[in-house]
Order: C-alpha cells, then sequence, then structure tokens
C-alpha cells in the first residue's frame, strides 16, 4: 500500500462530482442530500490528496484508504444506477411512462434514503479522523496540473539511441553484414542480382542476444535493424515481438502485416496457423531479417522455427531473450552475444540527456550523479528511471543527493533483488508523478505486451475514463498531450513514433514497466484482466484478447459494476451468433466500449446498446446499414468509432443533441441527420470523418466551429463546379481550426471536376489526403499555394494525365509528398520546387519514368521510398542518394547520414 491509494480513489472523487454536477436534472426531489453529499465528498477528497508517503505504512490510515474507496464506489454506484433508471424512463412512450411511474416515484425514495445513509458514512470516515482532519481543514485542494509554456513536441532529444555502438557493430558482424563503404562510386548501381551474388549460397543463420531485463536488448535490436548497412544488404527486414504471452497466429499475422496492408481482412484471419506458415514462408523469398524480440522460452522459438525458410540467400533471424538456455539453443553457427551493461561515458550521456536534453551535467551535481551511476551499475532501464525520478526537480542538490542516498546499488545485488531493485525504483519514480497523472500512467497497463499504442485513441480512452480534468483556455486533448509528455519525460513512456511537427504519433511501454502497471491497477481495483478465473465482481474495468471475449460472455461474469470493456488483437474475431443477444445485457453501467477487433454478426443492430446511457466512448465492428434513432439516447458519448462492412452508413440518431461528441469516425460514406435549429450539439467536435458529401451543409459546418479533422466520402463531382466555384469551400474556409482534410471519390463516373482557389482552403490546413479525384495535373499549382500544407497524400489516380511540370515558387512548407497509383510518365521539378521536403514515397507508379534529377539538391530530404516502381525510377533515387552522399563527403558535412532509400518489392 502506498501513495497509489490517493489514485485508487482521487479521479473517482472527481468523476462523482462531475456527475451530480451534470445531472441535477435527474436528481430532482434530493436537492439538499445532494448538497450534503457533495460537501462530505469534497472533504473526503482533501483527506486523499493529502494522504502521502509519510502514511502509506500505517495500517490504520491504510485500512481507511480502502474503505473510503469502497465508500466512493457506493455512491458512484447509487448515483448512476439512478441516472441509468431516470434516463430510460425519460425515454419511454406515454404507456411505458404511465406504466413506470410508480417505479419511478419509489426510485426517487430509494435515491434519497441511499444518499443520506452514505453522507452519513462519508460524514463518520471524516470524524473519526480528526488528526488528519485538522490538515484537511487549513489546506486546500492540492497538486493541480501546472500550465506550461512548452511546445507539443516536447522533449525529441531524448528520442535518441544511446550507447552501444560497439554492441551494434559486433552484432552486425555476427550477422555477417560486411562493412558498406557508402562513398564508393561504384556501389551506387548494386541490383538484386549483384547484391546476392555476395550471398555465395549462404544458408540461413540465428543469432540471438541475451541479458537480463532493462538491460537494452530491444533498444539494440532496433539500433541494428534501422542502421544503413541492413536497409542495404537485405531486401527485407521485420521486427516482431514475441513476448511472455506467446501466440504464433498474432506472431504470424504482425509478419505479414508488413507486405499486406489489409491484413485485418477476414480471409486473413479465418487462415489456420499453417497456412500462415506457408503465407510467411512464401512472402520470405528475398534475402531477409526478421528481429524476433523477447523470446522468453525455446518452445516457442521452436513453434516459430518453421516459419522461416532457407532460400540459401544469406537469410537471418536475429533474436532477443533473457534466457542464456534459449540464446544458445537457437543459435545456429555463432555463440550468443552476451549484452554487456553501459559503459561509464555512456551511462553519464544516458542520464543527463533524459535528465537535462543534453549531455552536460552542472558541476555542483556531479558528485551526487557519480554516485547515483554507480548504484544502477550500467543497467539502462534503472538509469533512466532514475533519470524520472530526478527530472521532478532537476537543479536541486539536496534531492539529487536524496536520490543517491536512497538508492540501493546493483552490484550488491543476486538477480531476483536486481528485479525487485527496478521495480522499487519503478515505485518511486511514479510515487513522484503528481496525482492527476497517476491513473493515466497505470491505465497503459490495459495494452497488450508490445503493442504500438496509438495516441490519437489513447488520448479519447483517457478522456472517457475520467481521468483528465478540465482546464480552462485548453482541450482535454491538449491536456492530455501534455500528461503524455510528462510521462515520456519521466522515461516511464517510449516514444516509438512522431509526427512531422514532433507530436508523438506512438509510444510504447516496457514490459517491466507494463507489468508494474498491472499489479498496482489490479490491487487498487483500477482495472482487471479477463483471463481464464473469474471475474471479481466488484471489477470496474476489464480488458481481455479477442479469444477470451466470448468466454466471458457465454459464462456470464458479474458486469453490474463494470464501467469499461476492451478486448485487443491482431486477429479480427466474430462473435458467435448466439452470444450476440447478451453482449450488452449485463453491462448496465458502461462508459467505455473498445471491442472493434471483434466482428458483431449480422445487420441488426443490437437493440440493448441505447440502454447503455452513461456511454461515452463505442468502438464497434459490424455489418450495420444504419445507426438507429433510438441511439439518441447516448447523451455522454464523446467518441464513436463504427467499422462496418456495408458500403455505406445511415446516422440516423440525433448526433447534434449529444453536446460531449468530439470524434466520430467511419469506414464508409456515412450520412448524417439534419441540424434541428434548436439543436445544441455539435461545438465539441473536433472529427467528422468519413462523411458523405451530401450531409455536409452550411448548418453542419455552422456548429461543428471546432472541427479539426474531415474526411469526406462519396461522389464528389458536386462539390466544386468546372470553373472552381464551390459553395462547399465557401463554408469550408470559414471553419479557422481545420487541420486534416480527406477527400474520397467512389464513383469513378463522379470524379472531382476541379479545385477552388487557394485561399477557398481552411487556412490552418496542415495535411490533405486525395483519393480517386481523376483530376488534371494543372491543379497542383494550387496546392502548391497553400503555405502551411505540411503533408501531401495523392492516391488511386488523385491526378491524371501522363506530364506534370511543377510551377516554381510553390510547397513552401511540404514536408511529406506521396504519390500513389497513377499514369504519370515524366514529372519535371526542381528542387527549390519543394523547400522543406523531408520524405518523398512513390507507390505504384509504374509508368514513371524517372524522379527529378534535380532532387540531388534538395537540402532537408530524408527518405526515399519506391514501391512497384521501374527499375529506372529506382535507378534514378539511387543516384540522388549517391550524389548527395558525394557532396556530404567532399564537404566534410556533420549530416549523420545519407538520405535513406527504401525499395520495395526486392526484385528491383
Amino acid at each position: 500500500m502506498d501513495k497509489a491509494v490517493e489514485l485508487g480513489v482521487g479521479f473517482i472523487f472527481t468523476n462523482v462530482l462531475q456527475l451530480i454536477d451534470d445531472n441535477r436534472k435527474l436528481m430532482r426531489g434530493t436537492d439538499a442530500k445532494i448538497k450534503e453529499l457533495t460537501d462530505n465528498l469534497g472533504l473526503l477528497k482533501k483527506f486523499m490528496e493529502l494522504y502521502t508517503e509519510e502514511y502509506y505504512k500505517d495500517e490504520i490510515l491504510r485500512g481507511l484508504a480502502d474503505e473510503i474507496r469502497n465508500l466512493v464506489h457506493q455512491v458512484e454506484d447509487v448515483l448512476e444506477t439512478h441516472i441509468v433508471e431516470e434516463s430510460r424512463f425519460k425515454n419511454k412512450n406515454f404507456v411505458g411512462k404511465v406504466v413506470g411511474l410508480w417505479d419511478r416515484l419509489e426510485n426517487t425514495r430509494n435515491l434519497g434514503k441511499a444518499i443520506r445513509e452514505l453522507s452519513e458514512k462519508v460524514k463518520k470516515a471524516c470524524n473519526d479522523n480528526k488528526e488528519i482532519g485538522v490538515r484537511i481543514i487549513t489546506s486546500g485542494i492540492c497538486d493541480p496540473i501546472p500550465r506550461d509554456n512548452n511546445t507539443p513536441a516536447g522533449n525529441q532529444w531524448g528520442d535518441r539511441i544511446i550507447g552501444f555502438e560497439d554492441a551494434a557493430d559486433i552484432v552486425l558482424d555476427l550477422l555477417g553484414i560486411p562493412k558498406l563503404d557508402l562513398g564508393r562510386s561504384d556501389a551506387k548501381e548494386q541490383s538484386t542480382s549483384e547484391a546476392e551474388q555476395h550471398c555465395d549460397e549462404n544458408p540461413l543463420e540465428i543469432v540471438s542476444i541475451h541479458g537480463m531485463l532493462g538491460l537494452g536488448k530491444t533498444t539494440l535490436a532496433r539500433k541494428v535493424l534501422n542502421d544503413p548497412q541492413v536497409e542495404y544488404h537485405f531486401f527485407t527486414s521485420i521486427f516482431v515481438s514475441v513476448s511472455k504471452d506467446y501466440n504464433k497466429k498474432e506472431v504470424l499475422l504482425s509478419m505479414l502485416s508488413v507486405f499486406i496492408k489489409d491484413i485485418r481482412d477476414q480471409k486473413y484471419h479465418k487462415m489456420s496457423v499453417n497456412d500462415l506458415v506457408f503465407k510467411v514462408r512464401e512472402t520470405l523469398k528475398h534475402k531477409y531479417l526478421i528481429v524476433m524480440d523477447d523470446v522468453w522460452d525455446t518452445k516457442a522459438w521452436e513453434d516459430l522455427r518453421d516459419a522461416f525458410p532457407d532460400n540459401k540467400k544469406g537469410s537471418r533471424v536475429l533474436i532477443t531473450t533473457r534466457q542464456e538456455s534459449v540464446a544458445k539453443r537457437a543459435a545456429t553457427k555463432t555463440d550468443p552475444y552476451p549484452l554487456r551493461f553501459m559503459k561509464q561515458e555512456e551511462a553519464e550521456e544516458l542520464l543527463r540527456t533524459k535528465v537535462f536534453n543534453e549531455s552536460e551535467c552542472p558541476d555542483k551535481l556531479r558528485p551526487a550523479e557519480s554516485r547515483i551511476l554507480k548504484k544502477c551499475g550500467g543497467l539502462p532501464l534503472a538509469i533512466v528511471v532514475t533519470a524520472g525520478i530526478l527530472r521532478n526537480d532537476p537543479e536541486n542538490e539536496k534531492w539529487w543527493d536524496s536520490v543517491a542516498q536512497k538508492s540501493l546499488s546493483m552490484d550488491e545485488l543476486d538477480s531476483d533483488s536486481q528485479k525487485q531493485l527496478v521495480d522499487d525504483l519503478i515505485r518511486r519514480s511514479y510515487d513522484n508523478l503528481r496525482h492527476v497523472y497517476k491513473s493515466c500512467f497505470l491505465y497503459l497497463g490495459v495494452f497488450p505486451e508490445d503493442l504500438e499504442i496509438q495516441v490519437s485513441k489513447l488520448f479519447q480512452l483517457w478522456i472517457a475514463e475520467g481521468f483528465i480534468p478540465q482546464i480552462e483556455r485548453e482541450s482535454m486533448e491538449e491536456t492530455a498531450e501534455r500528461c503524455l509528455r510528462e510521462l515520456v519525460d519521466r522515461n516511464l513512456v517510449m516514444v516509438r513514433q512522431r509526427t512531422l511537427s514532433g507530436r508523438i504519433k506512438t509510444c510504447l511501454v516496457h514490459d517491466t514497466l507494463r507489468d508494474f502497471c498491472k499489479r498496482t491497477a489490479k490491487a487498487e481495483n483500477l482495472f482487471q484482466e479477463c483471463d481464464t478465473g473469474t471475474v471479481s465482481s466488484s471489477s470496474r474495468r476489464l480488458f481481455c484478447i479477442n479469444s477470451q471475449f466470448s468466454n466471458y460472455i457465454s459464462n456470464l461474469q458479474p458486469a453490474q459494476n463494470v464501467r469499461s470493456f476492451l478486448s485487443f488483437g491482431q486477429e479480427e474475431t466474430t462473435l458467435n451468433q448466439d452470444l450476440y443477444p447478451n453482449v450488452f445485457k449485463q453491462f448496465n453501467l458502461l462508459r467505455v466500449l473498445d471491442i472493434l477487433s471483434i466482428k458483431l454478426p449480422g445487420p441488426r443492430f443490437p437493440v440493448q446498446l441505447p440502454n447503455l446511457v452513461l456511454l461515452k466512448f463505442i468502438a464497434i465492428c459490424c455489418e450495420l446499414k444504419i445507426l438507429p434513432r433510438k441511439m439518441s439516447s447516448l447523451l455522454n458519448l464523446q467518441t464513436l468509432v463504427v467499422r462496418t462492412t456495408s458500403p455505406t452508413l445511415a446516422i440516423e440518431a440525433d448526433i447534434w443533441a449529444m453536446t460531449k461528441l468530439r470524434h466520430l469516425h467511419t469506414n464508409t460514406s456515412t450520412t448524417l441527420p439534419k441540424c434541428p435549429d434548436q439543436s445544441p450539439g455539435g461545438e465539441n467536435l473536433q472529427t467528422l470523418s468519413t462523411i458523405s458529401p451530401e450531409s455536409l451543409t452550411k448548418e453542419v459546418f455552422k456548429r461543428a466551429k471546432n472541427l479539426k479533422k474531415l474526411g469526406i466520402r462519396g461522389k464528389l463531382h458536386n462539390l466544386v463546379e468546372g470553373n472552381g466555384e464551390s459553395s462547399f469551400f465557401d463554408c469550408l474556409c470559414e471553419v479557422d481550426s481545420l487541420e486534416n482534410l480527406k477527400l474520397y471519390g467512389d464513383d469513378v463516373n463522379s470524379k472531382l471536376l476541379a479545385l477552388p482557389q487557394a485561399h477557398k482552403f481552411p487556412p490552418r490546413l496542415t495535411r490533405l489526403s486525395l483519393h480517386n479525384t481523376s483530376l488534371d495535373w494543372n491543379y497542383m499549382s494550387i496546392l502548391g499555394n497553400l503555405r502551411y500544407l505540411e503533408v501531401l497524400k495523392l492516391k488511386d489516380y488523385a491526378f491524371k494525365g501522363d506530364y506534370w511540370k511543377t510551377k516554381q515558387g510553390g510547397f513552401p512548407s511540404l514536408k511529406v509528398f506521396f504519390i500513389g497509383a497513377t499514369d504519370l510518365t515524366r514529372w519535371d521539378a526542381k528542387a527549390n520546387d519543394f523547400p522543406e521536403l523531408k520524405c518523398l514515397i512513390l507507390k505504384q507508379c509504374k509508368t514513371l519514368e524517372r524522379i527529378p534529377a534535380d532532387f540531388v539538391h534538395m537540402k532537408k530530404l530524408e527518405m526515399i521510398k519506391v514501391e512497384h516502381t521501374k527499375d529506372s525510377v529506382v535507378s534514378s533515387a539511387r543516384r540522388i542518394v549517391q550524389l548527395q552522399l558525394e557532396v556530404l563527403l567532399q564537404q566534410k558535412s556533420k549530416k549523420a547520414s545519407p538520405v535513406k532509400l527504401i525499395v520495395y518489392p526486392p526484385e528491383y
């Protein structure tokens, strides 16, 4: 028991108080009792915020904290049960209301009685603890989220991989990769056949890395995989997480997802394991490098071994594991590589980078730094977690001395004690988090091990769960983003991908940290995993993998208190038709429902779903054509995600009455209901995607004035007239907040006729995607005048014609340019036509002859990716890379590496 107690009820207090405030109309007749309860809850909330490390070992206080948590849960249950019953009564017809009137009056009386009893319990809990009560009365609510002036990108310096340069070279050597001299001019046109000649009929070999937890095995493997030599030497390179909870089918699907973009298609998920093994072997027909990360036992490796064909082309598999026995069993020709601890200079650089975002440490802190690093013993995980603790007060000499004094030495402990030490360090870092960040951190434990978490979805879940407070002059998404940056800065969360602007796009949690989250959250009843055992009746948040979902539903396990249910899986499964009627029957108080990876069978709408009036987040996969009007009862909804097999989706539910709705995502052309004149909703909408053009009226844009992302799918010919005039864009340009616009043409006979002038586009537009719009290349000059446009994606014949000459002076801010599926043959352009371009992607450009030669002069180009193009395009890309390298060598530039070139498929 520790400061986690404070978390266990802290955010619940906030939720309950907000719940009362939002639903006073539904609790009429109990106003005085509600006020008394609210006052007493506020007093207890202050107590829990003052419940700090000095108390957590006290048995009496520990029991009190458990009692308070249970008490607040009871309050929440009583209030929300009444709200559900009252909402259902309001939605009944006249006859139903007459019949149910007596029950309604009885429910109100029961609510008053329950509130009175709970209020007395709350008051007693306060009175029984007068010693703390003095501090409660004289203290305000503490630990708010401070406003900061940092950029949304946060600290990107800390994303760098530090150290292990010699280890990477050793592993590259074990993989048989010769040192590639990129400076040689004769290297510029190496073809597939020439590369394979280097293999000399080399057989498949397995190389293994082993070491204790937190030593950096995964980091080293990724460092090797991203090395330019690997990208040059292997045509296919894949990173796959195996993990402790090994599932062969999931691993195989993960490997295939690199090659198959629609891997979620049912035809792949219905394949047997043997068929998937055959598919993987068929795909790996060229020279490949596969990293199998975090293999726990020999059984898992031997089970996967048959998926890797020996094509005699020098292919390699690299395994990381904690177990030396697994490493020895897997390795073929070379001995397993035992990963060393960090050297002193590497440890110093890592600690300083994580604390100060640079490689220097103030002189006054160096004595404490030396003691801290000695106790960390060169273990990277211990170093970064300790750095997270130091960031709590990074310039304070006394704080550094305190951290150094309290830390145990790694080199004085056996392996089990070392694991405990790492866990204690995580606990200390967690204890030093602000109160409001703790629940956000622990919640990361619901995601499967090694899953790359989409940050946009994570924010939506955090908000729906009630973890993110509303702060004046700041959106909840912005607050959530600051929370994530704090967790990253504390080294509790790893960044996996960033956007071009530096914002975090995906993140990952180290498995040791995830285990901590799961243990602590279960102890505090924050969430529980549905496994083969029975779920506790007190569980309030449940998560599972797909295969366990059906078992949970069929066994009718207790769900009366469940507020959240999330299911995960690479493999999409279809729910048994017989279980369908019971899916939502048990979840009366549900707020979050994320079962996107489980397909609901049949075209019938789940009749019980509208009864879940507390729902804030829904993500479902189905065959629905209509979301019926009865869904209008879900007035608390914030996020609605619908993936359907139907080509269209009609929303009849009154989303304009859902004043809290923030995000609407669908995968098909979706028709919105008309906007009633008196309807209050739309102001909080940030995402509408993908919507039919006919639904996007002037009234919609007038209401959705804070829209940031808009996706349009359907017949586009009415959006813009042939002369460029457009009433649609006249309205759209008034949406100042819009940053991301996507246009999907679904009908080849209804193409986009033209584009309006640049001033008719939203003024803050940074991302634009056009799909199957069949425009003439002359219209590209209009897009070139969008001054803030950073990402432009042209897919599925967005433009047609065999020649495009880029006009000078356009695309001043463009960083990513994607051209896919086009009949373009000749492209004339100069480097200064794209002064900020970092990434060029050409996919399915099968008639294009070459990349403009002048692109060799691009100063900021970092990557060229070509996929399914002519040999001549690949050759022109290689020439650009080579000539840029020669310039760098001549200038002795400090640029880290030349332009990265990715070519697929390998036969080019």
